[in-house]
């Protein structure tokens, strides 16, 4: 009897341990996949979880982005140079039961297929648009993989290349070509800093002389205007003495025997002097007249007057 209950503590014990090895702990960042006898039930989420042992299995798929290191090889470009390329690649599980039944290595699968089409897309390039165009080799890497792994159930983030190294005496060449280069903005640099001094003081030299040529103008100018103006002055003084004697002999109502003799006087005046000719007016019969009529008075008065006088 005692024998039996030993035996059935045993088995109580043993049920319990196995029973034990049942419950799984599934983490907030892991995906459970239950099976029952080796056949795909259900997903589970995160918790305290417990399947029959020996006839349903727990397995935990990782749910959180993982990365990939794309071992470096040799790529021949377009232009038949060798480079060596690495990437790595960033992808995220999207369907647990995609990922643990469809691919058996999904990290051996990825690398190589990043590495043939890495080739592909490198290969489609020269040798200096591969140095550049870094942004559009992870673009179209990135595309081709996601569209191949999107029955693996995983999402490829992105894909970033780590180096493109080309091969010594490439590189070499490269760098000469670079400082060559730089040599060549520097000259043409300095040039057109030459040049451009050269235009900025001929452009001074120009700027000076048309100003002072303009000074000069307006100088002249404001000379030509003083004279102008003075002689406008005099002129207008001429003008004004003229309207005072024009005004003071009208106001003084000379006779014509008056304008006579101051007529004779300024021909005595001008025969006095040293001119060669003298012009008259032509309209001088008023004037004779009036000399004729001052002859008579003188001679009146000396009393050889007319006849019978």
């Amino acid at each position: 009897m005692e024998a039996f209950i030993v035996l059935l503590f045993v088995v109580a014990v043993a049920a319990i341990l196995v029973a034990a090895t049942g419950f799984r702990i599934v983490r907030p960042f892991e995906r459970g996949l239950i099976e029952f006898l080796g056949r795909y039930e259900k997903t589970v989420e995160s918790g305290l979880r417990w399947v029959i042992p020996f006839v349903k299995r727990l397995e935990k798929v990782d749910m959180r982005e993982q990365v990939v290191d794309v071992p470096p090889q040799e790529v021949i470009t377009k232009d038949n140079v060798a480079v060596t390329v690495d990437a790595v690649i960033y992808y995220e599980p999207t369907d647990p039961v995609k990922l643990k039944y469809n691919v058996g290595n999904f990290i051996l699968a990825v690398t190589k297929l990043a590495q043939t089409n890495l080739r592909n897309v490198v290969g489609d390039l020269d040798l200096d648009s591969a140095l550049t165009s870094r942004e559009v080799i992870n673009s179209k890497l990135r595309q081709i993989l996601d569209d191949a792994t999107d029955k693996w159930g995983t999402r490829v983030v992105r894909v970033e290349i780590q180096r493109i190294e080309p091969p010594a005496d490439v590189t070499e060449a490269m760098h000469r070509q670079m400082k060559a280069e730089r040599d060549r903005r520097a000259a043409v640099t300095e040039a057109e800093g030459e040049k451009r001094a050269a235009i900025l003081k001929a452009e001074g030299v120009r700027e000076s002389n048309v100003l002072e040529a303009k000074g000069q103008a307006e100088a002249i100018k404001e000379v030509a205007d003083a004279e102008q103006y003075q002689k406008l002055t005099v002129a207008e003084g001429e003008g004004q003495a003229i309207e005072r004697v024009f005004a003071a002999i009208h106001n003084g109502d000379p006779t014509p025997d008056l304008i006579a003799i101051r007529y004779l006087e300024a021909l005595q005046g001008i025969a006095n002097g040293s001119a060669t000719k003298v012009f008259l007016p032509l309209d001088t019969s008023g004037v004779l007249g009036s000399v004729a009529a001052i002859g008579e008075l003188f001679n009146g008065a000396n009393g050889h007057g007319p006849t019978g006088s």
